[in-house]
């Protein structure tokens, strides 16, 4: 039985709720000063889950790979 493309299911706030989870974790962890500082931790933030989203196997996958990113920042400062 073909379930098709995990992808598929996701909706897209559920990715924009992960980004802005990411961003948080680095807003605590990495120095950045005014708007242009907080637009490139956005832009990292978009990059990573975008890199996650697009290798992930499904979803368990994707979410696992998301938290363990989040839980190596919290860990590495």
């Amino acid at each position: 039985m073909d379930t098709g493309d995990w992808r598929i299911q996701m909706q897209p706030d559920s990715r924009k709720r992960i980004v802005d989870k990411i961003m948080e974790t680095l807003k605590r962890h990495l120095l950045f000063s005014g708007q242009e500082g907080l637009q490139e931790l956005k832009k990292i933030a978009i990059r990573l889950e975008e890199k996650i989203y697009t290798t992930a196997t499904n979803q368990s996958d994707y979410l696992r790979k998301i938290s363990l990113e989040i839980l190596s920042m919290e860990i590495r400062s």
